[in-house]
């Protein structure tokens, strides 16, 4: 039985852009991860609630898909900084293959951050006006 050899830049891809449900988790360490089923659990969870509760805010609704989301972008960091050789000891003991990161990896990372970093802000931003001023700002 072979091994499959997790790529260590198609992985912190998947957390980048699909992080908030959860596909990085499940690339990773298959269907079994709880943490994979969480991730995915608070799309369905927020969807419900902004349903349910349609006279609230959608922001505050929604906010645990907002979490998951940034979460993403926070493990698609920590996957892509991971040196290549911790990187293979934790994920690649015996695929017999070594990961090499190149320029792609670090192009991924400047985009999560500056994604991230503009979604952390404006997520500030939007809750700091619904909860001080009722939404006034827009």
């Amino acid at each position: 039985m072979t091994i499959q050899h997790k790529n260590k830049t198609f992985t912190t891809f998947l957390a980048a852009v699909f992080g908030g449900i959860g596909i990085h988790r499940f690339y990773m360490a298959g269907r079994k991860d709880p943490i994979g089923w969480l991730h995915l659990a608070t799309l369905p969870v927020s969807a419900l609630l902004i349903w349910t509760f349609s006279n609230s805010q959608p922001l505050f609704m929604g906010m645990l898909f907002a979490l998951s989301v940034l979460c993403g972008f926070l493990e698609a960091l920590v996957i892509g900084l991971t040196p290549d050789e911790k990187w293979d000891a934790t994920r690649n003991p015996a695929s017999g293959k070594k990961s090499e990161s190149h320029w792609v990896l670090a192009l991924i990372l400047v985009l999560t951050l500056g994604v991230g970093a503009m979604s952390v802000i404006a997520l500030m931003a939007r809750s700091f006006d619904l909860l001080f001023t009722g939404g006034a700002y827009g």
